[in-house]
């Protein structure tokens, strides 16, 4: 059964700790309405680098305009199985994980700490949306980022997804208010298996794609997209509040940043 955690509500200002990465909020947001994505910036004054930033993630990708980079390396995953919880927030699901192993990028160590979901998906290609994206972030003893997105389209299931449709279907039966948030108990996760041989990746500097929107998180997208079902994306958006059943931020300003290209046969 999911259990729920209630956060300290003082007057009217809802506080909430969020160990997300990829949120790591404390002031409430969503993805419409008065806190939706264009007044991210004002919802709080932690937030001021979603209005302010000049390295903003998600991006669209133009394929043609991309620099091939020769010295960019495949991307070395080194994932192990591992006990992982996922967790509903409300405007996102997360799968947080204990120890998954490192993404290792030019000899330093990113541990992968936790992995989400935006449906439909925040980066476009060529000005094209995808149905749903995956965010693998992981930290640097520093506190550094990086993350590896994976774009889906709508087709066959999902196998990742599918072991922990159960606990999908159990979260979305929680209904929780805007001061809680639910989670239950995965058990091991074979962080491994999200490791797929890609001959192809887009990398960018970008910024946490919610608030507090922090900038200097390096980007690898994958453009070969993997399948999802109808049925998959569905479930990922049954447990979300109203104003977050769409949770993906519209593209930002490049403002004269580089998108590098990976390419095995470049």
């Amino acid at each position: 059964m999911a259990s729920r955690v209630a956060f300290f509500v003082i007057g009217l200002s809802l506080i909430f700790i969020h160990a997300d990465a990829d949120a790591s909020s404390k002031a409430k947001f969503s993805y419409s309405d008065e806190t939706g994505p264009a007044l991210w910036g004002g919802v709080s004054s932690d937030y001021t680098t979603c209005k302010t930033g000049k390295s903003q993630s998600p991006i669209d990708i133009v394929t043609d305009k991309a620099v091939l980079n020769k010295k960019l390396k495949p991307l070395k995953r080194e994932y192990t199985p591992t006990n992982a919880t996922l967790i509903n927030h409300g405007y996102s699901l997360e799968m947080k994980f204990t120890n998954a192993g490192p993404l290792i990028l030019d000899g330093k160590n990113y541990t992968l700490s936790q992995m989400h979901w935006h449906a439909p998906s925040e980066h476009t290609i060529n000005g094209a949306s995808y149905d749903a994206e995956l965010h693998l972030v992981h930290q640097a003893s520093d506190g550094s980022l990086a993350v590896i997105a994976i774009l889906y389209k709508t087709g066959g299931t999902d196998p990742i997804l599918a072991k922990v449709q159960s606990k999908l279907d159990e979260l979305a039966k929680e209904k929780c208010g805007d001061d809680e948030e639910s989670q239950i108990a995965v058990g091991t996760f074979d962080a491994w298996k999200l490791r797929r041989n890609t001959r192809k990746y887009y990398r960018y500097v970008g910024s946490l794609t919610t608030p507090p929107c922090s900038e200097n998180v390096i980007f690898h997208v994958f453009p070969k997209a993997r399948s999802i079902s109808k049925a998959q994306v569905e479930a990922l958006k049954a447990p979300l509040q109203s104003t977050s059943k769409s949770n993906n931020r519209p593209v930002q300003p490049l403002n004269g940043r580089t998108v590098e290209l990976f390419d095995e046969l470049g």
